[in-house]
């Protein structure tokens, strides 16, 4: 299920590929294609795909669909993996990363399956 909540539009900084997680750009209204856990994690773009300079809308809140890069279990939270697809946090969570929320339903590698956004960072342990 897919229950979009507030979706914004940005301009796109690099392609950006269809129900990927989205970082911010460099500067106010840019978006680009999340490689990883290591920035702040702000939504998921929707099924247009995107050129650079383009715009972008973001889905900034409720539940979206995105595109798995791995194994998924209901109700994992999910980071972005190299590609800017959603992946399972690893147990223990890599220290001061980034997660965009939780997943929705279960799915593998390609799959599109939902997130219910709820960006948070995960700071290290003192």
């Amino acid at each position: 299920m897919n229950i979009p909540g507030l979706t914004t539009a940005r301009r796109a900084v690099g392609a950006i590929a269809a129900r990927r997680l989205l970082i911010n750009g460099a500067s106010n209204g840019l978006a680009a294609q999340a490689a990883g856990a290591t920035a702040l994690l702000i939504g998921v773009s929707t099924d247009i795909p995107t050129d650079d300079g383009k715009p972008v809308d973001v889905i900034r809140g409720g539940l979206a669909p995105v595109e798995y890069g791995g194994t998924v279990a209901l109700g994992a939270a999910l980071t972005a993996d190299a590609q800017g697809r959603a992946v399972a946090v690893a147990v223990p969570p890599a220290a001061n990363s980034y997660i965009i929320g939780y997943a929705e339903v279960a799915g593998a590698a390609g799959d599109i399956g939902s997130v219910n956004i709820a960006p948070q960072f995960l700071r290290a342990s003192a």
